[in-house]
């Protein structure tokens, strides 16, 4: 094991892994429910969504952490599964089948770009300021994505956004679980996250939040899973809109890993290994497709196993066997609240906006189209839509200036892209 992960030269150990790996899972096993029940949306089966849900996270994170040796999940996209959902299915008029054909496609595209000269061409033509933008914009989604797991900030009719019932126990408990999880780190306690989680569980018990009634160990139904395994349908691949469709998904699905790996590789200092990390992803969309669910993504949460002290690829290996052995405790997933999650989620959040010291702001051609990606990404609650404007932006802004040869040609070309996106998104 030492031999094949390199545990020594990353400066880690097993046990650091193992607790990184269960961590990492903590953070990440709500995708369970939530992707099940977005897929439900589109069609498919709600028990065979969480089959689906739980087999491509496993074979996602187990191929990342082979190939790669990162730390990095590989899960169901949060956003994308939206996409699937909500735009392919119900607006596009298009069967769950037939997305999940598209799924396929898109693994397809994705695949043939990492595999070739295409991925260093792609990765070298975004400047480091839209990259570093991603990561800052993705740290403030998870920021709130915790204060509103924890009823902290709620959606307002006149304010887009408000502050919530501070005095509930679900945004005390994330309140003093803030203040715990912050100390702990700081004072660089062992397993901090771990311990963190713990505490922070058994206070939201003892506040009255939750409780742990009504667990038991159950099998979800793999009959209605027969089902949704390999159902791809091609019925649709003689229409046009089937394949614009497809490379407007694959375009999503790329652009929002590049980033999202690009910032992983920073935390762990190991940027050499973001091209097994993009080939090991596009393996694992090409997967989805198959196994029933949405495009997976390298999850944001990722940052929550390397913050843990997880280096190498045995945390994303514990983390996947953790999701097959999901499969018998369904149930169990819930008993760990969101209160307990939610203040690991807002730290990692403020350490990933440590990052915005590395854009320059004396050029606006540079910082403008950066800032509205940290902006957008959160408001938009889309990696995919923020990245986009700022893509969109930067060459415009930069031919307007007259700096039109400073962009690299294939940035021209990946604006026009995420531009089409937008025209099939919105007037198709």
């Amino acid at each position: 094991m030492e031999r094949f992960f390199k545990l020594e030269q990353h400066g880690t150990t097993i046990a650091k892994e193992l607790s990184a790996g269960f961590i990492s899972y903590i953070t990440v096993v709500y995708i369970i429910i939530v992707n099940a029940t977005i897929l439900a949306v589109a069609g498919i089966p709600l028990e065979a969504g969480i089959i689906a849900t739980i087999l491509t996270s496993f074979f996602g994170c187990l191929i990342i952490g082979l190939w790669s040796n990162t730390p990095i999940l590989l899960i169901p996209g949060m956003g994308i599964n939206a996409m699937f959902t909500y735009t392919i299915v119900q607006s596009g008029g298009f069967s769950w089948q037939e997305a999940l054909a598209m799924v396929f496609v898109s693994g397809l595209i994705f695949v043939c770009i990492t595999f070739t000269p295409l991925a260093k061409m792609i990765t070298t033509s975004i400047p480091d300021s839209l990259k570093e933008a991603i990561t800052i914009g993705i740290g403030i989604l998870l920021i709130l994505i915790g204060f509103d797991n924890a009823g902290i900030i709620t959606s307002s009719e006149h304010t887009l956004l408000a502050i919530g019932d501070l005095s509930s126990p679900r945004a005390l408990t994330t309140f003093i679980g803030l203040i715990i999880t912050v100390l702990l780190f700081v004072k660089n306690v062992p397993g901090n996250l771990l311990l963190s989680i713990l505490i922070t569980s058994l206070l939201s018990i003892w506040f009255g939040g939750d409780t742990f009634e009504g667990i038991s160990l159950s099998m979800p139904s793999f009959q209605e899973y027969l089902g949704v395994f390999g159902k791809v349908s091609w019925a649709q691949a003689g229409n046009s809109v089937f394949w614009l469709t497809s490379i407007s998904l694959a375009m999503v699905v790329v652009f929002e890993n590049i980033g999202l790996i690009h910032g992983h590789s920073n935390m762990l200092k190991r940027p050499d290994t973001s091209k097994k990390s993009l080939q090991a992803t596009a393996v694992s969309v090409l997967s989805s497709g198959i196994f029933g669910t949405s495009p997976t993504v390298a999850s944001v949460e990722t940052a929550a196993g390397i913050t843990a002290g997880g280096r190498t690829g045995l945390t994303s290996i514990v983390t996947g066997f953790l999701f097959l052995i999901s499969l018998l405790f369904i149930p169990v997933i819930k008993v760990v609240p969101a209160s307990a999650v939610s203040p690991i989620l807002i730290l990692i959040g403020v350490l990933m906006l440590q990052n915005i010291v590395h854009i320059s702001m004396d050029d606006l051609t540079e910082s403008f189209p950066a800032l509205l990606i940290i902006v957008l990404i959160p408001l938009t609650y889309s990696i995919a839509d923020g990245m986009a404007i700022g893509f969109i932006l930067y060459p415009l802004m930069k031919l307007l200036m007259g700096k039109g040869r400073e962009v690299h040609p294939a940035l021209y070309m990946i604006a026009i892209l995420f531009i089409s996106n937008f025209v099939i998104k919105y007037v198709f």
